[in-house]
């Protein structure tokens, strides 16, 4: 098993984390998103049509985009679940994961930053705060998910699912751009718990081959 991926991507982390809690070996194969390799014609025709991290190489299989992966490795690889089977459980892992990979992840991306400081000519300054106001706006939301139906040490129970495997690289990213998350103390107890979590350790940024600080 292969996986492209960028130490900073917080979509190839949440596919990272989930391998590590199947216990499945993989090789890392490198894609710097800040040098634009993720565009080259090579890597988008052979392997990411997206030209976007992570990919995910299962034999004959090649699959891109995080949750698409995810469900995949969920269904092939059932012996740790990452999404109950339970209906209203599943239900509420869902709406946990979508609420972080739909509505924070997709505007807070390098693609858009990028955007916004190129052809909109932002400041850096009102960069972040573009930044930092759609992860307050999401968080905000994780944290009344979390008030509401929360339970145990990660988002919903006893054993981490694919809520935590979104939430976690949110605010990993979240701290690195100096975001105040003190209003947010359950999700960042979620966090602080699967900081210390095997699995999490070993996907995180600065554990891959191709960490730069």
């Amino acid at each position: 098993m292969q996986l492209y991926s960028f130490f900073n991507s917080s979509t190839s982390y949440r596919v990272r984390i989930a391998l590590a809690l199947k216990g499945l070996a993989f090789d890392t194969i490198p894609v710097n998103i800040r040098l634009g390799e993720h565009r080259a014609s090579t890597y988008v025709d052979e392997v990411n049509p997206s030209a976007a991290v992570p990919a995910l190489v299962d034999g004959e299989m090649t699959l891109g985009q995080s949750l698409a992966i995810l469900d995949y490795l969920d269904v092939k690889y059932p012996q740790v679940r990452l999404v109950p089977q339970d209906t209203e459980a599943r239900a509420r892992v869902l709406e946990l994961s979508m609420l972080v990979s739909c509505d924070i992840h997709p505007v807070n991306n390098l693609r858009v930053l990028k955007y916004l400081q190129g052809p909109l000519a932002l400041t850096a300054a009102q960069k972040d705060a573009w930044y930092r106001h759609w992860v307050a706006e999401g968080m905000a939301g994780v944290e009344r998910l979390l008030d509401k139906h929360g339970q145990g040490p990660w988002c919903f129970g006893e054993a981490p699912t694919l809520a935590d495997i979104c939430l976690v690289p949110q605010i990993a990213n979240a701290r690195r751009m100096g975001c105040d998350l003190s209003a947010y103390p359950k999700a960042m107890a979620v966090f602080e718990h699967a900081s210390a979590h095997p699995a999490f350790r070993a996907a995180a940024p600065d554990h891959q081959p191709d960490y730069t600080a």
